[in-house]
């Protein structure tokens, strides 16, 4: 079971790196640590679990989170109709986006990040996700509101990129754009 002693905090170099694709099919090795990533994921969000093992509440988890710079995440939420997206994904990719944008209104957390950067983080308000879930299967989804958050979120740490990174500066100017596809 992954514990917060497992995910490595900012200025860890595996945090600023791109990681590489992983090689399909995933290994047993790739497999086991994406299924346990999104039990870790699980486990935060329940009290209980979280409470015994002093687990901080995430939505999702990145493998350079892990010190594993490889391309995969874990993503567990619920959008604003109370559907649950809850995914293992090797190689996510985005492959279409809305021009219209959107943010959490409390700014962002990471599980990385052990203090409070205040600010407005942009996100696109829809996108369109290729990947391969941890059932081996090729998928294509569509995501809005905040699993679409989530997923750009833990996409950006694949490419070496933190929240914060995306923070409005005082001239409205943002000081990394979003990615252009």
């Amino acid at each position: 079971m992954l514990t917060m002693t497992d995910i490595v905090r900012e200025g860890h170099p595996a945090l600023r790196k791109v990681a590489a694709e992983v090689e399909l099919p995933p290994t047993a090795e790739d497999r086991e640590t994406l299924t346990k990533m999104l039990e870790f994921i699980k486990n935060s969000q329940n009290p209980e679990i979280a409470e015994k093992h002093q687990l901080r509440s995430g939505v999702g988890l990145a493998a350079p989170q892990l010190g594993v710079t490889k391309r995969m995440f874990a993503m567990h939420v619920t959008d604003e109709h109370d559907d649950l997206y809850s995914y293992g994904f090797f190689n996510p990719k985005m492959v279409s986006h809305s021009i219209e944008e959107t943010h959490l209104e409390g700014g962002e957390g990471c599980l990385s990040v052990d203090r409070d950067v205040p600010g407005i983080v942009p996100r696109y308000k829809r996108i369109t996700i290729t990947a391969t879930t941890l059932e081996n299967e090729t998928i294509k989804l569509r995501l809005r509101g905040l699993p679409a958050i989530v997923f750009q979120h833990e996409l950006d740490h694949l490419n070496g990129i933190m929240f914060y990174d995306r923070i409005a500066d005082y001239n409205g100017k943002f000081k990394r754009d979003l990615p252009k596809l």
